[in-house]
């Protein structure tokens, strides 16, 4: 199911990932760009932390760390909460990759890839294989309650 959002629809295959500059759940700095010639990427956005279908798909992700976050791929993790949620929730959940706050300006880069859902405030559920030019190859936007499949995830990364 593609969701329309405030600004059209999810970042097409295809074209060029919109760039940005979050914080991550310890503070830093991360870039999309700073990625680019040397990961492959796998966005990943989701509502909130701290609830059941997120919980449950950040911690499938966590048990396949090894296939997202290793010397060809990096797994980012985006949502509108902030920083400091995102901190305590990474360290009750033991997750070790990014989690990225969308937080302020709210919602700005869940926006800038058409999944981000005016009428609640939060993100939807969407996932952007990106190469390492920079281009998204494969996408998946999914409603609010509907969890995504992470094999589909390992399998758009099998075909770059």
């Amino acid at each position: 199911m593609t969701i329309e959002a405030e600004t059209g629809t999810a970042a097409e295959v295809g074209s060029v990932a919109p760039d940005f500059a979050l914080k991550d759940n310890h503070g830093r700095t991360v870039r999309l760009s700073d990625l680019r010639g040397e990961r492959h990427v796998v966005l990943v956005f989701y509502p909130f932390a701290f609830t059941g279908v997120c919980t449950d798909e950040l911690r499938a992700l966590r048990e396949a760390s090894q296939t997202f976050v290793n010397e060809d791929v990096q797994l980012l993790a985006v949502s509108c909460d902030s920083m400091h949620t995102l901190r305590v929730f990474a360290e009750q959940e033991d997750l070790e990759y990014p989690l990225l706050s969308d937080f302020w300006p709210h919602g700005n880069v869940a926006r800038a890839y058409g999944v981000f859902d005016s009428d609640k405030g939060c993100a939807v559920r969407g996932t952007f294989v990106i190469d390492k030019d920079g281009v998204v190859r494969w996408a998946v936007v999914n409603a609010l309650p509907d969890a995504r499949d992470p094999d589909a995830y390992v399998r758009a990364l099998a075909a770059l």
